[in-house]
């Protein structure tokens, strides 16, 4: 009888399979029909996600049954392959389940973290380190990632930078949409495809404080302006999915948020992707105050247009009552379903549901090369008094501090399925790259970034006093980055300022490089420094990617994806900021005051007295290990219409004597209008590469819809005036020239 049965199911998805080939029959069809021949149980059934839990009885009973549509972090492929048989073969309708897990930047090959991603301007990285987790993450049956995430943040407190593209909105569009082209690759319905998830929907790197899943106060102009173009993106990308942030704006909870996510996502951007909550976001929305109890949580969230509840059991305990009651509507449920069984048969799942085990999936060659690149180019060299790279003279290197040596720290955060034994640390790298042309001195000074015992360094100075030169790898453990892992104090933790105030005391020159999952300030321990490279988590093959950066194989290209504050007291502190009624001039710093002065005499202007008003770095700051001279912008014209275009081009030369990536950047300035505009944004950017004495002339187009702004009618205008263009080396550098739109 089993047997009759499951031959029965397999000849249902077959016919079903020849079907989705058919130029007669659409998927829509076939999702309609199987709609109709579901209970109310199983619908919902298809709405729940749960987490793994192997083989459990329980959980087989409720795939069989028809009441599990997805499972999350199951990741032995025979598990999955079984579980998918049940779903398959044995419950009623054959409704194959899909497998997602966090996989951020790599599975098992450790990309860097995406803030680091960001750094390197380079979509091409992004959409490579996408595609190879992809490769790898499916090989065990994982068909769906809760990645990328497009969170625009502009404060350094938030653990989630670390899985950020940055502060900027287009920066943060291109690299989220080249993430979604390699998550999913050319063909979704490939078995080496993984479904990708735009995250988290929205607003959520603007939570107060810098304190996670707090609430945020975002004026709608604001939203569309910063917030939400990089979903937008991702939606033009073809992102499968996409994922309700924990957090509320203007009192709202995300997942309970109508006016986001069905008049926005759904009616205005015509998305018809899957929309999941985050882990356990509906039932939160009782914990906001925004709901009394979690059927009237459950009843907001399905009106709010949340397909899918991930491990929160609000429309399985409550959603077939709310049904009953017709306080909502089966139409609501049936829409929610049809967006679910809409990515499983685009992910081919209904035609090849089961994962073919393979052999060496994980650490090929090309991965591991792709993986050193992208460490490479998401360096960014903040200083370097000529120390970089190093110079043959020096014999006897020191490598020092708590993250020259340690495995697990360089992948970052969101690194689940990560093995410490395949990555390459930089005191590895360098022994073995090196150990013969140098004399290497390890002493790491401090256990790990946190340590507070103060024994070690001690050994740590006397193995910089026995060398030429000391290299000083610093920075967080990958624990203080990352979800629900927020500093208020976002300096170097443990006594790893003590450290490097010890070595800068015997007077050899040091290169600090900090391994972290966000910017830190460390403005002292920069002006300790001769050289600072930050190369934020770099994962598997991070020690390789920074010895080839230090010994000069390779030569810095990395540009910030964010702005570097001194202090903490300065967030937010971002480019793209507007203009006061008297910006900041004329300062006098706090130590710089005389006694008993008059009021008014510092100027009354808009600064911080022990800060000044400029960031430690700037927006797209990069040095290289040669130099690069820009000529004065050309315009094609001093005026243009909406409807036309206008050519901004500079010429690039390398002045240098190294062949390097330098990143050319637009910004435009929007000097009068209806409302007041930021100082800058960023509305292009080119990474080339020059040899010595090379020059290069790069052109952008800037059209009119590129330089509007939200109104406050929530419209999206662009207003006649003058408009400033400059194209530079990074957000605060270089001379604009202007042209009116008529």
């Amino acid at each position: 009888m089993f047997k009759f049965k499951s031959l029965f199911l397999l000849l249902i998805i077959a016919t079903l399979c020849f079907q989705c080939k058919s130029p007669n029959s659409s998927v829509e069809t076939k999702i309609d029909k199987l709609i109709s021949e579901m209970t109310i149980e199983e619908k919902i059934g298809q709405m729940n996600q749960l987490t793994g839990l192997g083989l459990n009885d329980d959980m087989k009973a409720q795939i069989k049954n028809g009441t599990v549509g997805s499972i999350l972090n199951e990741v032995d492929v025979n598990i999955v392959n079984e579980l998918q048989r049940i779903a398959v073969e044995e419950s009623r309708l054959g409704i194959p389940l899909i497998f997602g897990r966090d996989v951020i930047h790599g599975y098992k090959t450790i990309f860097p973290i995406p803030l680091g991603q960001a750094a390197s301007w380079n979509p091409k990285v992004a959409e490579i380190g996408a595609r190879i987790a992809a490769q790898e993450a499916s090989s065990v049956g994982i068909r769906w990632t809760f990645a990328p995430m497009v969170d625009v943040t502009r404060d350094p407190r938030w653990g989630r930078i670390a899985e950020s593209c940055g502060e900027d909105p287009y920066l943060t569009s291109i690299m989220g949409a080249a993430m979604v082209k390699g998550f999913q690759g050319d063909k979704m319905s490939d078995a080496s495809s993984i479904a990708a998830c735009a995250k988290h929907f929205a607003g959520y790197g603007a939570a107060e404080a810098g304190k996670d899943y707090n609430t945020t106060w975002i004026p709608e102009m604001l939203l569309r302006d910063v917030f939400l173009p990089p979903f937008k993106a991702a939606v033009d990308a073809g992102a499968a999915s996409f994922m309700c942030s924990f957090n509320d704006i203007n009192g709202v909870p995300s997942s309970a948020n109508k006016h986001l996510n069905v008049d926005i996502l759904r009616n205005e951007w015509k998305y018809d992707g899957l929309l999941v909550s985050d882990w356990g976001s509906i039932e939160q929305i009782e914990d906001h105050g925004a709901a009394e109890n979690l059927k009237e949580a459950a009843e907001k969230a399905i009106t709010a247009g949340v397909d899918m509840d991930m491990m929160g059991f609000a429309y399985n305990y409550h959603l077939k009552e709310l049904v009953n009651s017709g306080k909502v509507s089966e139409d609501l449920v049936d829409n929610a379903v049809r967006n679910i069984l809409r990515i499983k048969f685009r992910l081919g799942l209904f035609e090849n549901p089961y994962t073919k085990v393979q052999k060496d999936a994980f650490y090929k060659p090309e991965a591991l090369e792709a993986a050193k690149n992208a460490a490479i180019e998401s360096a960014v060299l903040l200083k370097n008094n000529s120390l970089l790279p190093i110079d043959k003279k020096f014999k006897t290197i020191a490598v020092v501090g708590p993250l020259a040596d340690a495995a697990l720290e360089q992948f970052g955060t969101w690194s689940f399925d990560a093995e410490p034994a395949h990555a390459i640390t930089p005191l590895a790298a360098i022994k073995q790259m090196y150990g013969k042309e140098y004399k290497i001195i390890a002493e790491p000074g401090l256990v790990f970034s946190r340590d507070s015992n103060a024994t070690g360094i001690t050994k740590a100075v006397a193995a910089a006093r026995k060398a030429d030169v000391v290299l000083v790898f610093a920075g967080e453990e990958a624990i203080l980055s990352g979800e629900a892992h927020c500093r208020a104090d976002i300096s170097l933790p443990g006594l790893q300022n003590q450290l490097i105030a010890e070595l800068k005391k015997t007077g050899k020159p040091i290169v600090l490089v900090v391994m972290a999952g966000r910017p830190l300030t460390i403005e002292k321990q920069i002006s300790e420094s001769d050289a600072v490279l930050y190369a934020f988590h770099g994962g598997t093959m991070a020690g390789p990617a920074l010895a080839d950066l230090i010994f000069g194989k390779a030569v810095p290209s990395g540009k910030l994806p964010v702005t570097f504050p001194r202090m903490v007291g300065q967030i937010p502190v971002y480019y793209a900021h507007k203009n006061t009624g008297r910006p900041g001039t004329n300062f006098v710093t706090i130590d710089k005051i005389p006694i008993g002065v008059f009021q008014t005499s510092l100027g009354n202007t808009s600064f911080h007295l022990d800060a000044g008003d400029k960031p430690m770095y700037p927006f797209g700051f990069g040095l290289s290990y040669t130099t690069f001279s820009y000529s004065k912008v050309k315009l094609s014209a001093k005026k243009m219409d909406a409807k036309a275009k206008i050519t901004a081009e500079c010429t690039i030369t390398n002045t240098g004597k190294m062949e390097a990536k330098e990143i050319v950047q637009l910004y435009v300035r929007d000097v009068a209008a209806s409302l007041a505009r930021p100082i800058r944004e960023l509305k292009g950017f080119e990474k080339i590469t020059l040899k010595a004495g090379e020059s290069k002339t790069v052109k952008f187009e800037i059209a009119a819809d590129q330089i509007g702004f939200w109104n406050l009618e929530n419209k999206y205008i662009t207003e006649p005036g003058e408009f400033r263009v400059w194209i530079s080396k990074d957000s605060q550098s270089g001379e604009p020239v202007s042209f009116r739109l008529e």
